[in-house]
């Protein structure tokens, strides 16, 4: 739209400079009617209204579109987000006790336990990056899943173990100790079991 503007304007100025008989203020005229044809008119305008404006609903008028509300929104009703701490939660739709949300974060564990019995044979055969980058890959799912599932404080302590478990082992594969990764990746498997049989 800018530029269909823009290039009218330029040829209503070309052609009226190009009349060899066309003074500069008629040349000019010509310029501002095109330029004015695309004028937006005045919205929501109603005859013998001043205009409503505000300020932070400080200055001016507090019914104004923009006072309280986005413009164009029910301003009848609370515009907080359901999930703000202003907000009543009643139109919330995450609940994290759904039991649909559990099952998801057990189906991770589970596809977590079979991500690290691939570690042994990774260890055995010294592939130090595919022992990091399986833990990096699907691992951060397993921490936000686990983080998620446990409630008490037992679960809370067998998450802990797990992860300082997960952790060993990735430090191990980063400096290349075959040994240790061997024994902080069984060990991270039995702390996950351990976890797993928690819930």
């Amino acid at each position: 739209m800018k530029v269909a503007a823009l290039s009218l304007t330029l040829i209503a100025g070309a052609t009226a400079f190009s009349q060899p008989d066309v003074s500069r203020r008629e040349a000019g005229a010509a310029i501002a009617a095109a330029g004015a044809a695309f004028l937006p008119v005045a919205a929501n305008a109603a005859a013998g209204e001043s205009p409503r404006f505000s300020v932070f609903g400080v200055i001016g008028d507090g019914t104004s579109y923009s006072e309280g509300a986005a413009y164009g929104s029910d301003q009848s009703a609370q515009t907080y987000s359901p999930y703000s701490v202003y907000g009543n939660g009643k139109d919330a739709i995450y609940d994290p006790a759904t039991p649909e949300y559990a099952a998801r974060k057990k189906a991770v564990l589970a596809e977590s336990a079979t991500r690290l019995t691939k570690l042994s044979k990774y260890i055995e055969r010294k592939e130090w990056f595919n022992v990091t980058t399986e833990l990096d890959r699907y691992m951060y799912e397993t921490r936000n899943a686990v983080r998620g599932l446990a409630t008490t404080d037992a679960q809370k302590s067998a998450a802990t173990d797990f992860f300082k478990a997960i952790e060993k082992t990735d430090i191990s594969a980063r400096l290349k100790k075959q040994e240790a990764c061997f024994a902080a990746a069984a060990d991270a498997q039995a702390k996950l079991d351990a976890f797993v049989s928690t819930l």
